[in-house]
């Protein structure tokens, strides 16, 4: 089991599904599971724990997905998408990524300049102004007071004030569905971040920082006022 099996799978769910599709990744990831299981049994880690080496797959790869899923709707926009672990490299970026890479480093001071921990970059070729950032995770609780740290860091900057800092996730665990009583990684989006976006069939309260994963390219486009 690869990306690119993940990727089919997708492929087949949306000519099934359309433009819903995103409501069913929970379905395609129980999918893929089965058979990335079939395939670790015939090799299997050391320890024989199948749940750890699925749990990796997932989380890697789902940030894989997300990216796969709007790259062409966002390049449609004029913009680029690049994966935060690219701009991770000390070497070997172009000139235009290490652009990208500068307009979105933090500066610490004496400690020197840092790259926020992110996903999915979201920039401009023509003068790689950094319009978005994109933490993506099936669950909160695996990042989300982490993403909230660092739209604070890039808010406290006047080169990076107005970059804008989402979480996209499956919200396995409900965490966003109500609004009141809020619970904690609700809270912190709606109060730190620009906003969270959900790819679930389950009823969830939206707000204007809380919507479905549908409404993403419509707020990315009123950000650029097309």
């Amino acid at each position: 089991m690869n990306f690119e099996d993940l990727v089919n799978l997708y492929k087949i769910k949306k000519e099934q599904f359309g433009q819903d599709t995103y409501k069913h990744i929970s379905g395609i990831l129980d999918e893929a599971k089965e058979i990335h299981r079939k395939d670790w049994e015939k090799n299997p880690t050391p320890k024989g724990d199948h749940e750890q080496s699925w749990r990796a797959f997932k989380g890697k790869n789902f940030e894989k997905l997300i990216q796969y899923i709007i790259q062409d709707e966002v390049e449609d926009l004029g913009l680029k998408v690049v994966n935060g672990n690219i701009l991770e490299r000390k070497c070997n970026l172009s000139d235009e990524l290490s652009r990208v890479k500068r307009n979105l480093s933090i500066d610490y001071g004496q400690f020197g300049l840092h790259l926020p921990d992110v996903d999915i970059v979201i920039y401009s070729p023509i003068n790689y102004d950094i319009l978005a950032i994109i933490s993506s995770k099936v669950t909160l609780r695996e990042r989300i007071a982490q993403t909230g740290y660092w739209k604070l860091k890039l808010k406290d900057d006047v080169a990076t004030k107005d970059i804008k800092v989402y979480f996209v996730t499956l919200d396995e665990d409900k965490t966003l569905s109500e609004l009141k009583p809020a619970k904690k990684g609700r809270a912190i989006v709606e109060t730190d971040l620009d906003g969270s976006y959900i790819l679930t069939q389950e009823y969830i309260v939206e707000s204007e920082k809380v919507k479905l994963f549908e409404h993403f390219i419509e707020d990315l486009k009123r950000l650029l006022k097309v």
